[in-house]
Parts: structure tokens; C-alpha cells; sequence
């Protein structure tokens, strides 16, 4: 990177961060924070832990972005006078400073009830044979990635292998601030064009995964869903298969079957049998709410993205022969950089689907 095109992606992020600025109430947020503060203190606190860590979280998060907002400029002097100065590298100052704002700018565009909670993401392989089951491996490692670069954390709840390469399905569980309005963007079937690795003639192929997001029903309203305990079937069994990395071989699995809907949910990780109940019935819960969604859509058009996609209506392409280009159709982003699109580089692409929602 030349001292002029650090010093215009420097101006970029100037750019952005006066914008993001104009969209914060820094007294309202100190506002919160004090509330927050005085929430965390009471003697009682942990007497329901699950509301305790998330008025922790919450205190963590708020005293964050004051914090940023104080220091990101700072940030910004400190790294110019870097450029200037030839004999120093900034790379990785500047592109920890990108990652940084370009973060608080996607937050201007999370604007459904549940953007700020954690995500359940559904990989499944498609029309394509074993290409496609590749591809889902793909996708989800990608995932993994593009995860781990913005400081989320990462459960690999269901990891299904497909018989030849690939994977069949799997489930990631993602946790972090604005986790599911991150990867509800990418809701939708991913349509992937390449010679095939596993073609002896050498011929390209296409092939589809489907990517379900689902926020986690422990971030939603406690009325949104209810079950009643005698709509649903318990069953705990041994677990057996490729189901996870070292899935545990005891009598911990549990499979949920809600009764009035025939929605089947089955755990099986590394898990006692009481956590593998627990996030069955999280999981359960967010495809009612799913279902309660669009049961909606057809009612007042609330839910502008039906998740239950057709083949055919692909969001996404990914080609890599006989050129290389990837193509998001909803806002007709392109990048000949599939390799570093797949290795987890998708902050360009997501901003971009934000920025076209926001204009709909």
C-alpha cells in the first residue's frame, strides 16, 4: 500500500466517522450506562444469572463505544502522522482503525428488534451432489472466519459430513453485539460455478447452499413465543455419528419434536444432557418465531424477506471459472477477490446489502 492510498483510505474512515457521530446521543448513552451501572450493583443481581449477564454485557458494551467515541479520533491523528512518517508501518493500525468504524457504521443500519442479540446460522448443501456438500464446508468456514475477525464468539453446534467431501449441514452458533444483524444478511441461497474437483472430466459445475439465520430466542421478549409442555415429545438417546467434533457418546443427546408444527430439533455435542435440552429448546423456539414470521408476511407484509427461499433465487454468487467474480444480486456488489470473499472477507459485501435495504 503507497503513503496516498493509505492517506485516502485514512480520509474514508474520517468521512464515516463523522457520519457515525451524527447518529450518536453521547449524554443519552451516559445515560444508560449510569442505569446500567446502577443495575449491576444491586446485592441481588445474581439471582437470575441470565439477566445478570445481560445487564453486564450491556454495561461492557455501552462504556466501549464511549470509549471509542473519545478515542477513535485520537486514532486517526495518531495514524496519519504514522503515513507521513514513511520509516513507520501503519498497515495494521489502519486496518485495525477500518475494521473499528466500519463496525459502528453497519450498527446505523441495524434497525430490527433483535439485530443486537446473538444468531443461529443454518448451513445446508443444496442442489450440486457432493460440490454442494463442499460448498456448505465452505460457507461455514467462511463463516467461522468472518466471525472470528469481528470478535464474535463461535459455537459449532452441528457439523453433518457428507459421505464423500464437505458436509451435508451444520449449525453455527454465533454470540456477540449485533451478531444476528450481521448475519441475517446472509440469509438466503449462496450459488457457487467451478471446475469440479470431483468431475474426472474437468467440467464446471454449479451448486447451491441454503443459509438460515435465526436470532436466539434467550435475546427475545419472553411473550414472543410460548410453548405449552404438552405440545412437545422429549426424547434422550446415545450419541452416535459424525455429529460435532469429538461428540460425546453417552446418553446426552436430546431430540425435541413439537407436536402441532412436526418441527424436529436434535442435539448432540459435547454437552450434558441438561445443556443439550436448553439450547434444543432455544433453537426450537426460534423457528416457531420463524414460522410466526411468516405466517405474518402473508397477513400484513411485516417481514420483508421470506427465509424459505427457492433454488433458483440465489442472493449470492460465487464464480470461479471461467473468470473470478463474486456478485452479491441484492446490491449488485462485485469483487474479483473470491478467495479472500471465502477466507471470511465479507465486511464490503455486508455493508453494501445494509446500505441498499436502507435505501428500499
Amino acid at each position: 500500500m503507497t503513503q496516498d492510498q493509505a492517506l485516502i483510505i485514512l480520509g474514508e474512515i474520517k468521512e464515516k466517522w463523522n457520519q457515525i457521530q451524527l447518529g450518536i446521543d453521547v449524554s443519552k448513552l451516559q445515560e444508560e450506562l449510569d442505569i446500567a451501572i446502577k443495575q449491576s450493583e444491586k446485592p441481588n443481581l445474581w439471582d437470575n444469572p441470565s439477566e445478570a449477564q445481560t445487564i453486564l454485557k450491556k454495561v461492557s458494551h455501552i462504556q466501549k463505544k464511549l470509549d471509542d467515541i473519545q478515542g477513535v479520533p485520537d486514532s486517526m491523528d495518531f495514524i496519519q502522522q504514522l503515513i507521513q512518517d514513511s520509516d513507520m508501518d501503519y498497515s495494521e493500525e489502519l486496518k485495525s482503525l477500518e475494521s473499528l468504524v466500519n463496525a459502528y457504521w453497519q450498527e446505523l443500519f441495524f434497525k430490527e428488534e433483535y439485530d443486537e442479540g446473538n444468531a443461529l446460522v443454518f448451513i445446508q448443501a443444496g442442489a450440486g451432489g457432493v460440490d454442494a456438500q463442499d460448498f456448505a464446508d465452505m460457507i461455514t468456514q467462511m463463516y467461522i472466519s468472518y466471525a472470528k475477525s469481528r470478535n464474535l464468539d463461535i459455537d459449532v453446534i452441528e457439523y453433518i459430513q457428507g459421505q464423500e467431501a464437505g458436509i451435508k449441514r451444520s449449525l453455527l452458533h454465533i454470540k456477540g453485539q449485533y451478531a444476528y444483524g450481521v448475519f441475517r444478511q446472509e440469509r438466503g441461497v449462496h450459488r457457487l460455478v467451478r471446475v469440479s474437483p470431483f468431475n474426472a472430466a474437468g467440467l464446471r459445475h454449479t451448486s447451491f447452499v441454503m443459509v438460515q439465520v435465526l436470532p436466539e430466542m434467550d435475546e427475545l421478549n419472553k411473550n414472543d413465543i410460548v410453548i405449552n409442555p404438552n405440545d412437545i415429545k422429549i426424547d434422550v438417546y446415545r450419541s452416535q455419528g459424525a455429529g460435532g467434533q469429538s461428540v460425546n457418546t453417552t446418553d446426552s443427546a436430546v431430540r425435541i419434536t413439537h407436536i402441532p408444527t412436526n418441527i424436529v430439533v436434535a442435539i448432540q455435542t459435547e454437552r450434558s444432557q441438561l445443556q443439550n435440552k436448553a439450547l434444543a429448546m432455544n433453537i426450537l423456539k426460534a423457528k416457531l418465531w420463524e414460522l410466526k414470521q411468516e405466517e405474518r408476511t402473508e397477513e400484513t407484509k411485516f417481514h420483508t424477506e421470506d427465509v424459505s427461499i427457492s433454488w433458483g433465487n440465489h442472493i449470492r454468487s460465487y464464480v470461479l471459472n471461467p473468470y473470478k467474480l463474486v456478485k452479491d444480486q441484492r446490491s449488485g456488489f462485485e469483487t474479483s477477490n473470491v478467495e479472500g470473499v471465502l477466507a471470511g472477507d465479507l465486511e464490503d459485501i455486508i455493508t453494501s446489502v445494509l446500505i441498499t435495504k436502507d435505501k428500499d
